[in-house]
């Protein structure tokens, strides 16, 4: 059975493979693709909606245990996957 994390976003639990690996290194965010930089990491669906909700509830200084975080690098990271989600093509059945 593959390991489960809970989002800090949207605070739902999802399998590891499902989910992305962010370090705090720094004290700046950086998303961790390989899921292999040591320290402590905290876990989010690979979302714009998910990312937006952590930093609007502060969820990477509790994960971080910090009283600052710099969210610029995760908040880039973000707008990539909106533009992504955004101009992703749909599938119809039919």
């Amino acid at each position: 059975m593959s390991s489960v994390r809970t989002c800090v976003g949207c605070r739902s639990r999802s399998a590891r493979s499902q989910l992305l690996r962010v370090v705090l290194r720094q004290g700046s965010l950086e998303v961790d693709i390989s899921a292999s930089l040591p320290g402590r990491g905290a876990w989010i669906h690979p979302t714009a909606e998910c990312t937006r909700l952590a930093i609007e509830r502060r969820a990477f200084l509790r994960a971080f245990k910090t009283g600052t975080v710099d969210t610029e690098a995760l908040s880039r990271h973000a707008s990539t996957l909106e533009q992504g989600e955004r101009t992703a093509p749909t599938t119809r059945k039919g």
